[in-house]
């Protein structure tokens, strides 16, 4: 995994597991890995997973079994608010980031409506 440096690296890992989460990759009651080896994996120190760990169980988002690990939760509520989450979350630094360029609600509408038009138009030419 790549990091940015401008980034807390837990906050990075949240991401990733959202992300794996939102997309299936890591799908509704799967055990997740244990700490060491996604510590392993991400090339990270284990107390950083940890702390990305722990925030997710606090949210819900994750679930503890005693002995057995950690699992994605099977709460689909918690799932659809976490995708509406991240997804108001890119947004929201997709709306700042236009905002700054003075474009008007107006513009920004159309010009991520055009863009969404061209990029299902590229994938279908592929």
């Amino acid at each position: 995994m790549e990091f940015d440096d401008k980034v807390p690296i837990y906050l990075q890992i949240k991401q990733y597991l959202y992300q794996a989460i939102i997309t299936g990759r890591l799908k509704s009651g799967a055990q997740l890995p244990a700490v060491r080896q996604l510590a392993a994996e991400l090339t990270v120190n284990v107390n950083t997973v940890q702390r990305a760990l722990s925030e997710l169980i606090q949210e819900g988002v994750l679930v503890t079994r005693r002995g057995r690990g950690n699992f994605v939760t099977d709460d689909i509520k918690v799932l659809i608010e976490l995708k509406n989450r991240v997804i108001a979350t890119e947004l929201g630094t997709l709306y700042r980031q236009l905002a700054d360029l003075n474009l008007s609600a107006e513009e920004m509408k159309d010009a991520f409506a055009q863009y969404v038009d061209e990029q299902e138009a590229h994938h279908d030419h592929q």
